[in-house]
């Protein structure tokens, strides 16, 4: 989680259908500038914080906008989102950070986005507007009222949406879609299924690897493998991790507390030194160099009998 927080205060708030979009205002000073694939950490409370795209115009620098789904089965995030967001509402956040960033292109660039994960691709949308160069946002919806959304958006020229709320509806033929991109860019976020999609065909047509980019909201599972010990070098303590329990609550139990924010490494609030061990990396956080002597503790797991780590 970002270490510098900003105190914001809500605008206005619409509900989408299952979607609540809202923005937010600060109580003093400026925001800081961002780029299109941005996200911000939205404090919740003392231990919920999550991570949401901004959705809004990168050149608007007076707000920032979120877009935040109720997800049917909810660890608490978007629920209490739902529940607590309302107009004049007062909220900490985290300084925007990028992990999904646009590539300078003269185009043709695809966005290509499934539910919720649409939100970075707006922004996005904004950003090649401004920027003139040539894109096409395709939105795979399950929810029409959404996408009713974007076809009211300034760049509603450029969107297609591919309507998926019946489930009898064909998907989308992403081979077609892509045709023509030459030497642009093509960004996806949304479903594994989709993004996998994305990069199969994508590979297919001949596109390199530099030129497709996939945000994931969440990371390999956790559960699955054997059992494996962890010791906590400081506190002196050692526990079992069972097959289908993150590191973290292992460690819980013992005593030995770890902050975490996303639960689903893509934040890197859980991540530590590695003193020992193998570790079966499964977050979208660490950079392969990083990779080397950290591990993010609420989803990876281990490859060796034992890890050790800097607690």
């Amino acid at each position: 989680m970002s270490t510098q927080t900003i105190e914001v205060r809500v605008g206005s708030c619409e509900l989408i259908g299952k979607v609540l979009s809202f923005d937010l205002f600060p109580v003093t000073g400026e925001l800081p500038a961002w780029e299109a694939g941005a996200h911000i950490d939205l404090i919740l409370g003392d231990d919920l914080v999550r991570q949401y795209s901004l959705c809004g115009d990168p050149a608007d620098k007076t707000r920032y906008c979120l877009a935040v789904l109720l997800e049917e089965n909810s660890r608490g995030g978007s629920r209490t989102v739902h529940e607590t967001v309302r107009p004049g509402a007062v909220f900490k956040i985290g300084a925007p950070r990028n992990l999904f960033p646009l590539v300078p292109s003269e185009g043709p660039d695809v966005l290509i986005g499934g539910g919720i994960g649409v939100t970075p691709l707006i922004a996005m949308a904004h950003e090649l507007g401004d920027r003139n160069v040539p894109f096409t946002l395709h939105y795979v919806a399950r929810d029409p009222a959404f996408a009713a959304f974007l076809q009211a958006s300034s760049f509603a020229d450029r969107v297609q949406i591919h309507d998926r709320s019946n489930p009898s509806t064909s998907r989308p033929d992403l081979s077609s879609v892509l045709q023509g991109i030459g030497r642009g860019h093509v960004y996806t976020c949304g479903p594994v299924a989709l993004m996998d999609g994305v990069q199969e065909a994508a590979l297919a047509l001949g596109l390199t690897e530099a030129q497709i980019h996939l945000e994931a909201f969440s990371a390999l599972s956790i559960s699955g493998g054997e059992t494996f010990e962890v010791l906590a070098a400081k506190a002196g303590v050692r526990v079992q991790v069972g097959a289908d329990e993150p590191i973290t609550t292992a460690l819980a139990r013992a005593g030995v507390k770890v902050t975490v924010s996303c639960e689903q490494g893509i934040c890197g609030t859980c991540v530590v030194d590695l003193l020992e061990g193998d570790p079966d990396h499964r977050d979208e956080y660490l950079t392969e160099d990083e990779r080397t002597d950290q591990i993010a503790l609420c989803c990876s797991r281990a490859k060796s009998p034992l890890l050790v780590v800097d607690l």
